[in-house]
């Protein structure tokens, strides 16, 4: 009985027909199992799948995969014994699978068809519904062209997918998965938000799970991650970003799984440094922070693309095409780092001729975002770019500041620090580094008004110490006081032993510029009339 079900064919409108429902439905109750039929869009049954009494396991599909516009191209008609409707497992494997549509024919005590039930996935709409389930009906009353009707939504899935690509922008869902406390992960992803929307990426939702134990494949637990799938189709995500650093086999087992784009945390930085990188020290250090990311994660895609050579010695297989993007990364990695090693030194000699010129250096350091590069233009009355994002200054800016006495400093903005730091990136930071090796006083700029600011103060000063610039005396800036309550400012100025001010606001620089007077030149100072230069 069984294997005759794999010769009956429906015809290509059909849901199925009333002859092999009935030889489906006196199958399953002969042997007292749920009996599932896999049919492709032609009418053919490509798989006959036999379960338990109470549940049936789909085989993988993954063959039928037709991209994120299309359905897959297979329905799935299945039994039920004790003659339920679908249920909530039937529907979220209509859901991860993305079938045409999903059945359940209730088999009755004769072992005669009886009601069958139909769901199917419907296009993103306002509601967030992610499928529509019709009213159970019998199998000789069924009515649907189903060629038709699958075609029909697939249209509108088509065009629904065109008016997202029309903004090009790229919409993700963030993760984080982590052994850490509620509250610091929610601080952590709130800060990738920040970084995602910097990238130009639309956020439409965030899923954050505490874990025990890692998931070594997933990172998130299996039931998570079905949620994350039907959560990313009902709000037409195409893009996963990870809080977490992922390995290049995490990368592929959640990319495979989910059919999207998977990238952590690190190559969200790597990519905004790519977007912003202008000059060419900086395009340089971020090519090669993204070649030293890629290398590892470069893989075996074909082996029909390895060489053959001819000769003696030189007969079989020659390198594989993974082998040959290896070394090609490697060569440009060498050549990139000497190309670094040579701007590296022409800053050297820049940075030599003004420590020669015996005037002090000022370098602004800070938590990404704080205000720095708003803070140099008002001292030093430039134009260096300056935005409400996080990285909009990837390139190290120096001015000289004029004091009376014809006293003067040369002030340095520099890129913005975060936490978490990737290794990786440390050599992007290097122009920022070397400025800051030959500073006699860094301002380190504090964004007051934001939330988390002591965790960003602690995570610069320990980004400082770990690249050995922990040694050169600070002045604590406090930013954004006109967001803040002004005594509660003052006192956590008074508390961190650092000045208060607006940089946006130039009549509350009078405190700062005498506190960097007093520090510069070791004395107290009275009147101040600064000029830029």
């Amino acid at each position: 009985m069984l294997e005759r079900l794999y010769r009956r064919r429906m015809p290509p409108d059909a849901v199925i027909t009333p002859e092999a429902a009935r030889a489906l439905s006196e199958a399953s109750a002969e042997i007292g199992r749920q009996i599932g039929l896999i049919i492709d869009r032609s009418g053919s049954v490509r798989n006959v799948l036999v379960g338990t009494n109470k549940d049936i396991l789909i085989p993988d599909l993954s063959e039928h995969r037709l991209g994120a516009k299309r359905l897959r191209g297979v329905r799935f008609i299945h039994t039920h014994l004790k003659g339920q409707p679908l249920n909530q497992e039937d529907l979220t494997d209509l859901a991860l699978l993305r079938m045409d549509l999903i059945a359940a024919l209730a088999v009755q005590a004769d072992g005669l068809p009886g009601m069958i039930s139909i769901a199917y996935l419907i296009p993103p709409n306002p509601e967030e519904k992610l499928y529509e389930v019709l009213p159970p009906q019998s199998v000789h009353a069924l009515s649907l062209d189903i060629s038709e009707f699958i075609a029909d939504i697939e249209r509108q899935m088509e065009r629904a997918q065109a008016a997202l690509e029309v903004a090009k922008k790229d919409r993700a869902i963030l993760v984080s998965v982590s052994k850490k406390s509620r509250q610091e992960q929610e601080e952590s992803v709130e800060e990738l938000k920040e970084l995602s929307r910097t990238d130009g990426i639309t956020v439409l939702d965030a899923v954050i799970q505490r874990l025990h134990d890692i998931n070594p494949k997933y990172l998130l637990g299996e039931g998570k991650l079905k949620e994350l799938i039907i959560r990313s189709q009902q709000l037409g995500a195409d893009l996963i970003v990870f809080d977490q650093d992922l390995s290049p086999a995490q990368v592929k087992a959640i990319g495979d799984i989910t059919e999207m784009r998977v990238i952590d945390r690190t190559q969200l930085i790597l990519d905004i440094f790519a977007r912003r990188a202008h000059s060419g020290d900086g395009k340089v250090q971020v090519e090669l922070a993204q070649l030293k990311y890629r290398l590892p994660r470069l893989s075996e895609r074909s082996t029909a693309l390895s060489r053959l050579t001819g000769g003696i010695g030189g007969r079989g297989p020659g390198e594989t095409r993974l082998e040959v993007d290896m070394r090609r990364a490697r060569d440009k990695i060498r050549r990139l780092e000497k190309q670094l090693d040579a701007l590296g030194k022409a800053r050297s000699q820049r940075r030599e001729r003004r420590i020669k010129s015996d005037i002090p250096i000022v370098s602004i350091a800070g938590y990404t975002n704080a205000g720095k590069s708003t803070l140099f233009n008002a001292l030093t009355r430039s134009e260096v770019k300056a935005e409400n994002l996080l990285f909009a200054t990837l390139y190290t800016a120096t001015r000289r500041l004029r004091f009376p006495r014809d006293r003067e400093v040369v002030i340095t903005d520099t890129v913005g620090f975060i936490k978490d730091l990737p290794q990786d990136l440390l050599g992007a930071f290097r122009a920022t580094l070397d400025e800051m090796q030959d500073a006699d006083l860094i301002l380190h700029v504090v964004d007051i008004s934001n939330p988390r600011f002591e965790q960003q103060m602690e995570s610069v000063n320990t980004l400082l110490q770990e690249i050995g610039l922990d040694h050169i005396p600070q002045l604590m800036v406090l930013n954004k006081v006109d967001l803040v309550n002004p005594l509660w400012a003052k006192a956590m100025a008074s508390r961190f032993k650092g000045v208060a001010c607006s940089a946006i606001r130039q009549d509350t620089f009078g405190d700062l510029l005498k506190e960097i007077e007093k520090r510069v030149w070791q004395e107290d100072s009275s009147e101040f009339n600064v000029q830029s230069s």
